[in-house]
């Protein structure tokens, strides 16, 4: 029995603690309820007033309706709402269940509503209500605010902007005009007087003119790039300062000047191609160098039209193919923009000149041309004398050797070739004295000459004045061996047969007969 009791006990309690459970769950708002009422009394300003009731009780209210419910917020209803604002807000609906059929509604209010409207609406079961500013209102701030910002913008301009009549009043200006004409006129001065008196350039034509103002203390003058907009109060002119702009142009134009004097001066002729492989810079020279008109050149004429004209006037050599001959200055203009053209141009004319392309920033390509007719002149004048000079000496029958002044072996003929069985012209390295010495002794006896001659030429002897000895060679063949010093520290070892007579007999072209 008292098993049954405790049974029953427990099925109570668990009984009641459900029911309390249930209670509590029924009793508390609803986490979704909370969420969208706080959703709901967002309003549009800091000052709006939202009220929400549902059905007849308040339920929620923002910060901005404190004022309408006063100190029992708990017992405000719609009633007392209606009661409030109905002044105010004629047309306020009995109840809250007359949105619940229309929908929302706009009420506009009365001069004791400080222009504010009240909207209603009827959302899932809760009445809003919400006193804001009237639409009209706010259009008008936000122009307000616009138009603020407009002149705000237009007056702290950087730049100068004024209003202009048509009979060439100023009649509005900003900030910077005003600055700009406190210093070119000083204080006091006729303000509708315009800065820029002639602005028909820009009125006209529509776009941005260069206008300058005279500054009388300074003797300078201020540039300015000036439009002009045509608008119902007169003209809306804007100016931009471009004085940086006009010195640096300046300074360009003198810097090419002094380019164009320099380049004058040269001896060498320039031309000067931008990236567009137009002409833009040649000196006097060129036109001496070129036989081109000066009238052709100032015309800026392209590269090729550049070329073309050089080969019309036989001024470079001509093509082996003409149909090649633009791919041919398709390569001279790439190695020219590489750095890497440089040619020697023998003309017609016999003319010779050294012509090099040299690559410059932006793209740019320049081009010199040398007149080197009378250094080739000269070159091809001294090796025609070096040969000849050579040729003589291969023909003299005496083999020498010409050593310098460090000892190394500078010359020699062919006799000497022959004599000695060696030929340094075919060697990379250099003969030395000692070298010779050692290939004498090898084809002659003993004798103490080839290490008196070594020391000559090394400058280990003070006699430095001529001396002669006889060598014998391994065949029998008698040499008489001179040595001579030469100058700048040269020395010269001279063989000569001692059993040649002095002329062969066989080489005799007419005989002289003796008359006794």
């Amino acid at each position: 029995m008292q098993y049954f009791m405790s049974v029953e006990w427990f099925v109570l309690a668990t009984l009641c603690v459900a029911s309390a459970a249930v209670a509590v769950w029924f009793l508390n708002p609803k986490p979704e309820r909370r969420g969208m009422d706080h959703d709901l009394l967002v309003a549009d300003g800091r000052t709006d007033a939202v009220f929400l009731f549902d059905d007849q009780t308040l339920i929620a209210w923002s910060s901005g309706a404190r004022k309408f419910l006063g100190e029992n917020a708990e017992e405000f209803s719609w009633t007392k709402l209606r009661d409030k604002l109905s002044r105010s807000y004629p047309g306020l609906p009995q109840s809250p269940g007359f949105l619940r059929d229309v929908g929302s509604l706009t009420l506009t209010g009365t001069a004791e509503a400080d222009n504010r409207e009240a909207h209603c609406e009827w959302i899932d079961g809760i009445t809003r209500v919400q006193l804001r500013r009237a639409a009209s209102e706010l259009g008008e701030v936000a122009d307000d605010q616009e138009l603020t910002t407009l002149r705000a913008a237009v007056h702290q301009a950087p730049y100068p902007v004024w209003l202009q009549s048509d009979d060439a009043r100023v009649t509005w200006t900003n900030l910077a005009y005003d600055r700009l004409n406190q210093k070119i006129c000083g204080r006091g001065n006729d303000t509708s007087a315009p800065l820029f008196p002639n602005l028909d350039a820009p009125m006209t034509s529509g776009r941005a003119e260069r206008i300058s103002i005279e500054l009388p203390e300074l003797e300078k003058k201020l540039w300015y790039n000036v439009s002009t907009t045509e608008t119902e109060a007169g003209w809306l002119c804007h100016a931009m300062d471009v004085n940086a702009v006009v010195d640096a142009e300046v300074a360009q134009r003198n810097f090419v000047q002094t380019l164009a004097k320099t380049f004058a001066q040269l001896s060498i002729g320039l031309a000067i191609f931008d990236r567009n492989r137009q002409l833009v810079l040649f000196n006097p020279v060129l036109i001496d160098l070129t036989a081109l008109p000066a009238s052709f050149l100032s015309s800026r004429p392209n590269l090729m039209s550049f070329f073309d004209r050089l080969r019309d006037q036989r001024m470079m050599p001509e093509p082996k193919n003409y149909s090649s001959w633009r791919h041919q200055m398709a390569d001279l203009l790439e190695a020219a923009a590489e750095g890497r053209y440089q040619e020697t141009w023998s003309l017609p004319s016999g003319s010779v000149y050294s012509v090099s392309g040299r690559p410059h920033p932006d793209g740019a390509i320049a081009f010199l041309f040398e007149d080197i007719t009378a250094e080739i002149t000269l070159t091809r004048q001294f090796r025609s004398e070096l040969e000849l000079g050579q040729s003589i000496l291969d023909n003299i029958d005496d083999a020498f050797a010409v050593f310098g002044a460090d000892g190394s072996m500078v010359y020699s003929n062919t006799a000497y070739h022959e004599m000695w069985k060696t030929n340094p012209d075919a060697s990379f390295a250099k003969i030395s004295i000692t070298d010779a010495c050692k290939i004498w002794q090898e084809l002659s006896g003993p004798t103490p000459a080839w290490g008196e001659i070594r020391d000559f030429v090394a400058g280990g002897t003070e006699n430095r004045g001529p001396w002669w000895s006889r060598v014998t060679l391994r065949n029998g063949e008698q040499l008489i061996c001179r040595t001579q010093s030469l100058q700048n520290g040269s020395t010269m070892v001279r063989f000569q047969q001692a059993s040649v007579p002095i002329a062969p007999p066989e080489q005799e072209r007419f005989t002289v007969s003796k008359e006794t």
